[in-house]
């Protein structure tokens, strides 16, 4: 019903939406024969359906490289995430975590629904890992030997649980996402597509999306349980409160939204590197690959700005507004039109009162002004509605129709599979 209510609101949402929920159909259903590939494929459509899609669309080398490299990073956080294991038992399984992606016999019993499945189940994944490349073995295991290393690391200090500075905190998203940014580099250039990109601007690509879901998930880290995940630093978050968990109580909220804000635009500083990596790669498809997440990371960062709901429960953007961005993203003329557009929405939220607001608007401007600098702006087709449109009772009845029309095709073909079946 909420979704039919979301697509009413916002008609031009609606052929997206079919678009990627036949692609996402039709990735689901070309899933290898080989039992260890199958199982492969089928775990990433279900750890990340939209993820999985933009994987499907890698030439077929990198794409199994990168199901692999994806499915291995889930296992290590699965892993550091689960709050039950005792620290002296997770820190050597991530500190080997390296080696076990070598052994077929090697599982771990963690994590909960699919992510336990691919835990008990490691050993399809560990043998499809065998058949890559060297070039993507390598770099797959350099990369989990260092996130492994990272994670242990941050246990041991106890900043799993408290990041301190803003320094830890940029180190903690280095070691569980940029580091993911360099190890994607590095399958890149294994495929011989792409340069090799310095760690540098490869790390940025990570901590972007790596603090944009920090920001998003503030309440469920809060909450978890049997202990609170805490990963604002303490650098930002002591200004306004005198504990982190206070920013959840109504009584602080024009604190807690000062915060947020203050966390937004230290996530801000990393756009320039990621629109300069963007902007130097050739492949189409490893191009969308990249640029999906970004777009979806600005928009986000945009939607949660100034926005007490992050304290109160889910923030994110709409499914149409998702599937808009998966089908229109395919140049860097889109990204560039992507960001303006979001950024300008961020923009019109800055409250000149902010505590950081001067800030917030001089990183909001640099970024602005590489997206006009591209000459790319002109004639775009804009991700932000301006004012809520009126539609016709026709309108709304022939969306209603074609609902039903989808459903009743997608009925009959679930009862036509069930009688083949029997």
């Amino acid at each position: 019903m909420g979704s039919l209510k979301a697509v009413l609101k916002h008609p031009d949402d609606f052929y997206p939406l079919l678009k990627l929920k036949i692609a996402v159909k039709k990735a689901e259903k070309q899933i290898p024969s080989e039992p260890h590939w199958g199982f492969c494929y089928s775990m990433l459509h279900k750890v990340s359906r939209s993820f999985g899609l933009v994987i499907q669309q890698l030439n077929p080398e990198l794409r199994d490289a990168v199901c692999i490299f994806y499915l291995v990073l889930r296992a290590l956080d699965t892993v550091e995430d689960d709050t039950s294991i005792a620290s002296d038992i997770k820190v050597p399984i991530l500190i080997a975590f390296h080696k076990h992606i070598y052994d077929r016999d090697w599982h771990f019993a963690c994590g909960t629904k699919e992510y336990k499945v691919l835990m008990d189940q490691f050993h399809h994944v560990s043998t499809a890992f065998s058949e890559l490349k060297k070039g993507y073995q390598d770099a797959i295991e350099d990369i989990t030997m260092r996130m492994g290393a990272g994670m242990a690391k941050f246990i041991c200090k106890e900043l799993s649980l408290q990041v301190e500075t803003i320094d830890d905190y940029d180190e903690y998203c280095h070691y569980v996402a940029g580091l993911v940014g360099l190890g994607l580099s590095k399958l890149f250039h294994a495929s011989g597509t792409e340069k090799l990109f310095s760690d540098s601007i490869s790390n940025s690509m990570g901590l972007f999306l790596q603090k944009t879901n920090i920001i998003r998930d503030y309440l469920e880290d809060i909450n978890e349980i049997p202990k609170s995940r805490m990963f604002w630093p303490r650098e930002i978050w002591s200004k306004y409160v005198n504990k982190l968990e206070d920013l959840k109580y109504e009584d602080n909220s024009e604190k807690a939204v000062q915060c947020l804000n203050d966390m937004v635009t230290n996530a801000l500083i990393h756009i320039e590197d990621c629109l300069k990596y963007m902007s130097e790669l050739r492949d189409p498809a490893v191009f969308r690959f990249c640029a999906i997440p970004q777009i979806m990371a600005i928009g986000t960062l945009a939607l949660c700005y100034n926005n007490i709901e992050v304290f109160r429960g889910v923030v994110k953007m709409r499914r149409g507004l998702t599937a808009k961005v998966i089908d229109r993203t395919k140049t860097m003329a889109d990204v560039y039109q992507a960001f303006y557009d979001f950024s300008s929405l961020l923009k019109n939220k800055v409250d000149m009162h902010d505590p950081n607001a001067k800030t917030t608007l001089n990183r909001i401007e640099a970024a602005q002004k590489i997206c006009q600098d591209s000459g790319t702006l002109s004639n775009r087709k804009s991700y932000i509605v301006k004012r809520e449109p009126s539609y016709s009772p026709a309108l709304i009845a022939l969306l209603i129709i074609i609902l039903a029309i989808l459903y009743a095709y997608l009925s009959a073909n679930r009862s036509n599979k069930i009688k083949v079946t029997l």
